[in-house]
């Protein structure tokens, strides 16, 4: 009876519709805290995406899965602008408007083109939107009874419309229309950040091919010497973190401290390019140092291009050799034929008087003598004519013991004045090579007289030792011409750069630093080298070393 009063008394007040209008804003509130959890979730996601390198149509479709439980929706459509058109560049669910441009009178355009938001209910006065709505608009065609249109925009730019739609009539309203403009915004940034994030990935990646590609090396150095990058392909520059510091003088010029007079520092006081031609360990470098300018107008780092010149200033050094050689070897014919016409008349007088005379009159053995020496004179005036004979240098079938004794006779005068004695080994069981016989007398007489300069200082005994011989190496037979000399020798240092173009010890009056490049230049060109060893003060033995078996050719 209590119970039933109860319930009487509590109808009558109201208490039960009460809690169940309480209980129907609890659920609504839980329903519009989803939903706002839901949208807070895709925006989230859309800046998620900023940093994913992640095509359009994923993005979409990735906000798509989680968009219907934030508003009512059952397309999702991107437009973007490009080349003045408005190009359906994104949809989900896919449709045939994709890859299609926009009509000019479609509610798209306009809402692209005013930078303005459109809702759009078919229900609801349809003829407002007939000029605009039709089967060759996009929104048309895809048979949505509600249409919410908002602009994207990039710092106040349009960059293209976001079209959210829906089969349920009157969808949209202020709330929804809110959400869906937050998330335009932030797909607006999204879609800018691919974009750039894409330029910035293909610069990056020109960038790179065209560092790659540059045969020459080229390296990036910090203010410490530290190699951060570099191109090289053969891998001897390691760049990974493992603990070793990659030191520029270690790396590139093989040295344990920094440069003496370094570029570098050039570069970073004057904040300008320089250039430096380098020697190190026989060969010959053009050097090219560009600063790294930061936004404070401060140098951070010098990018070192590095180009291997040796061949180059070899050849140019041969180049200005054989015109030299040329104006002498011309000048020297000259002279040779001009001595050639009296020294035949010499010897043709003095063989007469001989055959006059009888061979008991005590000035027969003078006539002799005269004979002899005209002869010797005129063997030295053919060898003259000889080497300074032009032409193209062949090879042929070659004596090598007959080109040094050509040699010989030319220069010997010259090394018999310094009081030099020159002592011959030559092994006559030498075979014949191919070879060029002058460009070979030009080696002998590069190494003889510089083995004459070495013995200039010497006080003692002074000795050249001319030999040949044939040696087996690396499995190879060569014909091997050497000329050792007991003079004051070649310091480490020097031997690194004797074969360089323009290197001499030597005051400048005395040479010029081309000998032993050109006189190298030539070894190989025959398929040979030249070996050198060389102790201070003790000597030096040069091996010119040609190959026994070679085929012919022009050198």
């Amino acid at each position: 009876m209590c119970d039933d009063k109860l319930t009487i008394i509590q109808n009558l007040t109201g208490v039960n519709s009460s809690k169940l209008n309480y209980y129907l804003e609890v659920q609504r509130s839980n329903e519009q805290i989803k939903i706002q959890i839901n949208r807070l979730e895709i925006l989230h996601q859309l800046i998620k995406d900023i940093n994913i390198d992640m095509s359009l149509s994923d993005i979409l479709e990735r906000v798509y899965s989680k968009l219907p439980q934030a508003v009512p929706c059952c397309y999702l459509g991107l437009g973007l602008a490009h080349n003045n058109k408005l190009i359906m560049t994104a949809a989900t669910p896919v449709n045939d408007c994709v890859g299609q441009a926009v009509p000019v009178t479609s509610a798209l355009w306009q809402s692209y083109n005013r930078c303005e938001r459109l809702l759009i209910n078919m229900d609801s006065n349809p003829e407002q939107f007939s000029p605009v709505i039709n089967w060759d608009d996009p929104v048309g065609r895809l048979g949505l009874d509600a249409v919410a249109i908002v602009p994207l925009l990039v710092r106040n730019q349009v960059i293209g419309v976001l079209i959210v739609g829906d089969s349920q009539v009157s969808a949209y309203g202020t709330s929804e229309l809110k959400f869906i403009e937050q998330m335009a915004d932030q797909l607006a940034i999204c879609i800018e950040n691919a974009r750039l994030y894409k330029e910035i990935s293909k610069g990056k990646q020109e960038w790179e091919a065209t560092f790659k590609a540059v045969t020459d090396p080229i390296f990036l150095i910090d203010k410490n010497y530290q190699v951060l990058r570099h191109n090289l392909r053969d891998g001897k520059i390691p760049l990974e973190d493992d603990g070793e510091e990659q030191k520029c003088y270690q790396v590139i010029w093989h040295r344990d401290t920094p440069c003496k007079n370094c570029p570098m520092e050039e570069v970073y006081q004057l904040g300008r390019g320089t250039y430096r031609q380098i020697q190190n360990e026989g060969a010959i470098f053009d050097s090219f140092y560009y600063p790294m300018v930061g936004p404070d107008g401060e140098t951070y780092s010098v990018i070192l291009l590095v180009k291997d010149v040796t061949e180059k200033e070899k050849m140019e050094a041969q180049l200005m050799q054989s015109a030299k050689l040329a104006a002498i070897g011309e000048m020297a014919a000259g002279v040779a034929h001009e001595l050639n016409s009296p020294m035949t008349v010499v010897i043709g007088t003095a063989q007469m008087m001989q055959r006059d005379m009888n061979k008991e009159h005590p000035h027969s053995e003078w006539l002799d003598d005269i004979i002899n020496c005209g002869m010797r004179c005129k063997k030295i005036i053919q060898n003259l004519l000889s080497y300074s004979r032009q032409g193209h240098f062949a090879l042929t079938e070659t004596d090598i013991n007959q080109q040094v004794e050509k040699v010989l006779s030319l220069i010997h005068y010259q090394i018999d004045r310094n009081n030099i004695s020159i002592i011959e080994n030559l092994d006559q069981h030498v075979p014949h090579i191919m070879s060029n016989g002058h460009q070979l007398q030009q080696v002998l007489i590069n190494l003889l007289l510089n083995a004459r300069d070495a013995l200039e200082d010497n006080i003692g005994e002074k000795c050249i030792w001319i030999s040949t011989a044939v040696e087996v190496d690396q499995d190879k037979e060569w014909v091997v011409l050497t000329v050792s000399d007991n003079g004051r020798g070649i310091s480490p240092e020097g031997l690194t750069k004797i074969f360089n173009p323009f290197y001499t010890s030597k005051e400048a009056t005395k040479g010029t630093g081309l000998g032993l490049s050109v006189s190298f230049g030539i070894a190989q060109s025959h398929g040979g080298t030249i070996k050198v060893e060389s102790k201070q003060w003790v000597g030096s033995t040069f091996k010119l070393m040609l190959p026994i078996r070679q085929t012919g050719g022009e050198a």
